[in-house]
């Protein structure tokens, strides 16, 4: 497979992924804006961690965690869109918005549809061990 076709499905998971954050943010919205309709699966904030959370703190911890994620996410996959990002500076950002993303996940776990929660877990952990483990991707593939 060639680097550019590398880089553009790299682009696309990452901007996908960071943009699906603001999904899980504007599912939050709808549920206190509207209590009660369908949503499909995904339920109101509620930690099992620490379940006498106030709904409104409930709501508000995942929306910090989801909004993180989502600037991290589409910021990370710049560099793989041709647009700088300084230096080395998106690794750091990407296992940092991988751990956020991950964190809220499991904080609040079983809140939202599994086939969504088991993606956004996978698609996390494939982003730490591609930058942390595999050193990935090589400086040839941004032509330097």
């Amino acid at each position: 497979m060639s680097d550019h076709i590398v880089k553009l499905i790299v682009a696309v998971t990452l901007l996908v992924h960071g943009l699906g954050h603001a999904g899980a943010l504007g599912a939050l919205i709808w549920l206190g804006a509207r209590p009660g309709t369908d949503t499909a699966g995904w339920l109101a904030a509620r930690s099992w961690l620490v379940p006498a959370l106030p709904a409104s703190t409930a709501t508000t911890v995942p929306s910090s965690f989801w909004i993180l994620s989502l600037i991290g996410f589409v910021v990370t996959a710049l560099p793989f869109w041709g647009l700088p990002v300084p230096g080395e500076a998106w690794r750091p950002l990407a296992v940092a918005s991988a751990l956020v993303s991950i964190a809220g996940i499991v904080l609040f776990f079983g809140r939202w549809p599994m086939f969504n929660t088991l993606v956004a877990l996978g698609v996390n952990i494939a982003v730490l061990v591609a930058v942390l483990s595999l050193r990935w991707p090589p400086k040839t593939l941004f032509g330097r």
